[in-house]
């Protein structure tokens, strides 16, 4: 058996999955300010101890973004002189992201072409002057990004190694090769968003360990990752910037494996937002290129979500406005159905016979038809904003403000699954292992496809994946014209059903 968590603004939600993939049990738990006790709360309620593996999903890390809080100040190491120079790291922050993480910014030597060939040689002086620099402004967590480090890492490694000698096992080393696409400063914003992360990330995983002791679980614990894959707890403490999106990415793969569908828009309605994607084959689509991240832009893997300010916790305006203000957490004391003083979605949702929670009484008089129709034709346009053609669209409801809506205008296939208000939680932990490529390769296009497909499959392989249960779910090819050489821009993804044997060893 496998317990799924998901950690939303309103609630944490958990479900227990049984050895056949039926749900055995599902609780949902008021999110703490601590978080932690909330995720030790639902545990309990929850009342299974003889477990497999516990999954999570959490927020914790880009809402530290979100509210500027919680952030190590950063050196960020760029690799590319005498190239480069005219726009430094963290040039297009905004003021107050970029005040809460710039520690130091140094410019060095290095780097590589397309094609691999260097852009200049490492110098090591060089960068021992920058280690120098680190240790004296008292800096814990140092950045390292490189021109066309995804085509080759060699200047990254080697700047680590240097840097590490120099600096000692206290100080984090985050690599723009290991983080993100090619790209050089949206893969920098978001190797220096993953290194301002890193000490949170220790103490959200001793966290969460914590949690799981408290109740009583010894399993293997892994957290959800922005493609819909898991990464185990060393893995998490290394780049928390590949949780950010594991809410949504979450919802949508458990809304997947509940409706039965593998193609279709997902809308999962929580207590602040409504989190629209589209999933193909299972998976949540993609976002095409660079991702706005608390207004940074980056370009890790996230998926393709449109959010917009409506949720069970919506406070409702005088004039019949849903959102985008919202209690949060605090619904369970604030909505009028709960004695609070409030309106909100939810109370909405009671007085219309949608939803049996609370005391009815309270909201016996409330006008809910003009404000329900409001909230059904804002999120019917959201998800035809995220269409790509006029072709019929099965749409899956999901989340538990889901109950918000009975159907959608212009879409006559709408579903709401059993289940539904705990589908970010079965998503956790249904998750897969996952391997992506995305470089740029040269070369006849069946040996760069064959070598792509390859490496991504022995990626999968060895963050846990199963022998034999690997396969290839994404590929993308993108020739580069204007380069020489048959230069192609690939991208593989693969996942595979999580190996427990192989993570216990």
């Amino acid at each position: 058996m496998r317990i799924g968590i998901d950690v939303g603004g309103t609630n944490t939600d958990a479900a227990l999955i049984g050895d056949g993939g039926q749900v055995l049990a599902a609780v949902k738990s008021p999110t703490t300010e601590d978080v932690t006790s909330g995720i030790a709360a639902a545990l309990d309620a929850l009342g299974a101890t003889d477990v497999s593996a516990v999954m999570i999903g959490t927020t914790h890390f880009v809402n530290a973004l979100v509210e500027a809080a919680r952030l190590e100040p950063v050196a960020a190491v760029r690799l590319g002189l005498p190239a480069t120079a005219a726009l430094p790291p963290l040039v297009d922050w905004p003021d107050r992201l970029r005040e809460a993480v710039e520690g130091a910014v140094h410019l060095c030597h290095g780097g590589h072409e397309y094609d691999g060939t260097p852009i200049s040689a490492l110098d090591v002086d060089e960068l021992r002057a920058v280690a120098a620099d680190i240790r004296r402004r008292g800096l814990r967590s140092v950045a390292i990004s490189s021109v066309f480090s995804p085509v080759s890492d060699d200047s990254e490694r080697r700047a680590a190694e240097i840097l590490a000698a120099e600096l000692g096992p206290d100080v984090h080393l985050s690599l723009s090769g290991e983080i993100g696409r090619v790209g050089l400063l949206a893969r920098e914003n978001a190797t220096i968003v993953n290194a301002a992360l890193r000490p949170l990330a220790d103490r959200t995983v001793a966290a969460f360990g914590e949690a799981l002791r408290r109740a009583g679980i010894d399993a293997p614990l892994f957290l959800s990752q922005n493609d819909g894959t898991l990464m185990d707890v060393d893995h998490a403490r290394r780049y928390p910037v590949a949780t950010f999106a594991s809410g949504p990415t979450n919802s949508m793969r458990g809304a997947a494996y509940l409706s039965g569908l593998t193609d279709c828009a997902v809308v999962d309605i929580g207590g602040t937002t409504s989190d629209v994607g589209i999933l193909s084959g299972g998976f949540p689509r993609e976002a095409a290129g660079e991702a706005m991240v608390a207004g940074v832009r980056t370009n890790f893997r996230i998926p393709d979500v449109l959010s917009i300010g409506i949720g069970g916790g919506s406070i409702v305006g005088p004039d019949g406005s849903v959102g985008p203000r919202s209690v949060g957490f605090r619904l369970s004391s604030e909505a009028l159905v709960f004695g609070g003083s409030t309106l909100t979605a939810t109370d909405l949702a009671v007085a219309a016979g949608r939803a049996e929670i609370g005391d009815p009484s309270r909201v016996a008089g409330v006008d809910h038809e003009r404000p329900l129709k409001v909230v059904a034709e804002r999120v019917a346009e959201a998800v035809d904003r995220m269409r790509t053609s006029a072709a019929p669209l099965p749409v899956v409801l999901v989340g538990g403000g889901s109950v918000l809506i009975d159907r959608l205008p212009g879409f006559d296939d709408v579903r709401r699954p059993d289940h539904f208000e705990v589908a970010n939680a079965v998503g956790a932990a249904i998750a897969q292992v996952g391997g992506e490529v995305d470089r740029v390769f040269s070369g006849p296009r069946e040996t760069v496809l064959a070598e792509a497909k390859a490496e991504a499959v022995q990626r999968a392989l060895r963050s846990g994946a199963r022998e034999g249960s690997v396969r290839i779910v994404d590929v993308e090819e993108l020739p580069l014209a204007y380069l020489p050489g048959d230069a192609t821009r690939v991208r593989v993804k693969a996942v595979g059903d999580l190996d427990l044997e192989k993570i216990d060893a």
